[in-house]
């Protein structure tokens, strides 16, 4: 037996009642009685279960070809569930519509018991109705022939007052031009046109022709009302349209119209300009409650509101003429921008200029309301960037041009030597204060423009950030370039001038050369590192200038350009001084002729010089230069430097002996001794601090000598007063120099030199060399020594 016997046949209530639910709740009735066989088996699916041709049978025979037992258990449960939740459905409407039925019953008994009695008050009504009808008929037909005659009166009465007016409108227009009341007599003229136009030409001829040569009249004086410059744009604006509605061809007053605006503009732009110089002493007038009816502020919004007004009225006036407007409201904030600029020019501080900004973007938001089509928030948002720029641009000009004037001071060299050590030391804190406090003050001020709420500014934000940090690399490279231009002013001499002259030229260069020095250390070595923290704190985003160029701002390249420029300058200070020195030293062994050389007496004055020079040296390192560590490289402790000429016993030995060919053997025998010892490093790296600088410093005015004797001829006077100076030199350099090994090599480079290049090279005796050497230091006894 199969699942299909086991089907219980729906009973006759059952589909009784289904057919009655179908029959009620289905949109088409008729749907109802269509047979259940109408649809074909098949394209019959379980969904028809809630169609109107559902078929129980063929649903079950469906339902249990493509369902297994769970399946079928399971569609049992879920069908029991929705017949139940259907028969509570079919409850609560059943509940629903016998509730409406009881509330229907009782509307239907309350209308009942109210329309009783409702037909005799309708009929008393309806006699009523018609006795006033018979009434009023009867005072209609009474007064009918009197109302004619009223009516008629009446119309009589109208026509005789719009014919005295006619009469009378030549007397008004002459009061209205009196009283200049043109609007007045404007209107009176064309609401008299129509009847002019009917009989100006029969009965109201010469009234016509009055009223006519009265508004010629006024035509004229609204002319001049256009054309007068005491007169507002606004009410040139009213003298157009009343000429428009006399017909008047406007359109040639529209250029001239036009120009008077272009004019005001004109004179606007200068009040704009007043505004912005004072718009300080207004602020201060505010804060102590002075009346400002007449300050700057004032008049800027009143000649603001009067060219919104005048734009407004010449837009309605010439709709056509958007294109001219536009030109003239940008051009506007093209000069808005421009008295802008001219006061960053001036370096106004970023309050001045966030008021100024304030002021223009609260008329461009006025202007915008009145012209929308100019788009004016986004031209000015293009204009306002060349400005920002400007103002960055000129921010960092400012402060380029503060430090270099703290640098410039030192090119003055006051005559006494404390003065002239005030004066570097001073100009280097000055200069490390204009950089660092400098900065930070920049920094400061465009803070104020990014914490600023203004519109214009906030869509700026990307901008000015960019601006800070390119503005900062780009001050650091002219920063470096303009140490460059410093430095290299007279550092070559001029054709045709001497040596002396071209290095002279510019007495404090020199000193201004160490401050750059020492300052490029201080901005490698703190200023661009607090620089740093700043920008990353406060000014770090942007993105306006795009990744595709890289970050606007970097430190470390910064850093790199200000140490090598530190070296360098280093580098060329000792230079500048050593060429000076050079000049000295040269001199002395040009000048005389060493083969005619006197026998020596005494230490030659060159070599006081020599000392002078490097005692202002010293007093200049000192002020600026920090002192290094202590390492004296004694003569016993420096490699090599007991294998020199000076030191080789051989050598001393054999320089005693009269015989002038053992002499010339024993130089023979000292350069073979100079091959097979151990090479001496001389010039070492220059650092920053004091011993380096004045040890370099002599080591190359040594070897400078060296090459100065080597140019000469000795004769034996000749070469003993060299030993003589360079002997004294040796005893008086051993507290000065750094590095005591290295000027003692290069004082017996020179003694050897000047040795090859003597005809007779026979040395003072040892009593007579100390001898001289102790009456010159005797005599500079008194004098201070130079110490690092």
């Amino acid at each position: 037996m199969g699942i299909e016997d086991d089907v219980v046949p729906m009973d006759d209530k059952a589909k009784r009642m289904r057919d009655l639910l179908s029959s009620f709740y289905s949109p088409d009735p008729s749907s109802s009685s269509t047979p259940a066989n109408a649809t074909s088996t098949r394209y019959a699916t379980l969904d028809t279960i809630n169609t109107t041709s559902f078929d129980s049978d063929q649903y079950m025979n469906l339902l249990v070809q493509k369902s297994n037992l769970e399946g079928l258990l399971q569609r049992h449960v879920e069908m029991a569930a929705e017949i139940k939740n259907l028969d509570t459905d079919l409850q609560m409407l059943v509940y629903e519509n016998y509730n409406k039925f009881i509330s229907a019953t009782e509307t239907i008994k309350r209308m009942k018991n109210n329309i009783v009695g409702m037909e005799v008050n309708m009929e008393q009504l309806l006699e009523k109705i018609m006795s006033v009808q018979s009434r009023s008929d009867g005072v209609n037909t009474s007064l009918f022939e009197k109302r004619e005659h009223v009516e008629k009166l009446h119309r009589t009465r109208n026509l005789l007052r719009k014919v005295q007016f006619i009469y009378d409108l030549p007397t008004r227009l002459g009061k209205c031009i009196k009283s200049e009341a043109y609007a007045d007599a404007v209107r009176f003229y064309t609401g008299a046109m129509p009847i002019f136009k009917a009989y100006g030409n029969s009965s109201f001829q010469d009234c016509k022709r009055a009223s006519e040569e009265a508004v010629a009249i006024i035509i004229k004086n609204l002319q001049g009302k256009i054309f007068s410059d005491s007169e507002s744009i606004q009410t040139r604006a009213e003298a157009v349209m009343l000429l428009k509605q006399l017909d008047f061809p406007v359109d040639s007053l529209k250029a001239k119209l036009l120009e008077n605006l272009e004019q005001f503009l004109v004179d606007f732009h200068l009040d704009s300009r007043e505004l912005m110089v004072h718009s300080a002493d207004h602020d201060e007038l505010s804060k102590q409650g002075k009346s400002s009816d007449s300050s700057p502020v004032t008049a800027h919004g009143a000649s603001t509101h009067e060219f919104v007004e005048a734009v407004r009225a010449y837009r309605v006036i010439f709709p056509d003429s958007e294109e001219q407007l536009i030109k003239l409201v940008k051009d506007l904030v093209t000069k808005y921008f421009e008295a802008t600029e001219q006061q960053i020019k001036q370096h106004i501080s970023s309050a001045d200029l966030l008021e100024v900004l304030r002021n223009i973007w609260t008329d461009v938001l006025l202007l915008d309301e009145v012209l929308p089509v100019a788009a004016l928030p986004d031209f000015s948002l293009e204009v306002a960037c060349v400005a920002v720029k400007q103002y960055v641009e000129s921010s960092f000009s400012r402060l380029l041009l503060d430090i270099s004037d703290a640098l410039t001071k030192i090119q003055c060299r006051p005559k006494e030597g404390v003065e002239e050590t005030y004066s570097l030391q001073a100009a280097l804190e000055a200069s490390k204060k204009a950089v660092i406090q400098g900065s930070m003050d920049v920094l400061l001020n465009f803070r104020q423009l990014l914490d600023e709420d203004l519109g214009l500014l906030l869509k700026l934000k990307g901008l000015i950030i960019d601006s800070v940090q390119e503005g900062f690399q780009d001050f650091f490279r002219k920063l470096d370039n303009h140490f460059l231009l410093l430095s290299g002013k007279n550092i070559l001499p001029v054709q045709g001038q001497g040596l002396s002259e071209g290095f002279q030229a510019d007495i404090g260069l020199a000193g201004l050369v160490l401050v750059m020095a020492q300052l490029s250390v201080f901005i490698e070595q703190s200023a661009i590192p607090r620089i740093t923290e700043e920008i990353a704190a406060s000014f770090s985003g942007g993105g306006v200038r795009g990744y595709e160029h890289g970050p606007a701002f970097v430190p470390a390249e910064i850093c790199r350009t200000f140490r090598s420029a530190g070296e360098k300058f280093l580098h060329l200070y000792v230079n500048m001084r050593t060429q000076k020195i050079s000049v000295l030293l040269r001199k002395r062994f040009v000048t005389p002729n060493w083969v005619k050389h006197k026998e020596p007496r005494e230490v030659h004055m060159f070599v006081d010089l020599f000392f002078q020079e490097l005692e202002a040296i010293a007093i200049e390192v000192k002020q600026i230069l920090p002192q290094g560590l202590q390492r004296k490289h004694h003569r016993a402790e420096s490699i090599g430097s007991t294998t020199s000429s000076r030191s080789n016993p051989l050598r001393d030995d054999k320089l005693s002996r009269s015989n002038t060919h053992r002499a010339r053997s024993q130089l023979l025998e000292t350069h073979l001794a100079k091959l097979f010892k151990q090479k001496m490093e001389i010039f070492t790296k220059v650092e920053h601090n004091q011993e380096s600088i004045i040890t370099t410093i002599i080591k190359l005015c040594l070897k400078s000598l060296q090459e100065f004797v080597r140019l000469q001829t000795f004769n034996r006077s000749g070469f003993q007063q060299v030993q003589l100076d360079i002997q004294f030199l040796r005893t008086a350099l051993k507290e000065t120099a750094e590095d005591e090994a290295a000027v003692d090599f290069l004082l017996d480079e020179v003694i050897v030199a000047a040795a090859e290049r003597c005809l007779d090279p026979i040395p003072l005796e040892p009593p007579i060399l100390d001898k001289l050497v102790h009456a010159k230091l005797e005599k500079r006894l008194g004098n201070t020594p130079i110490s690092p």
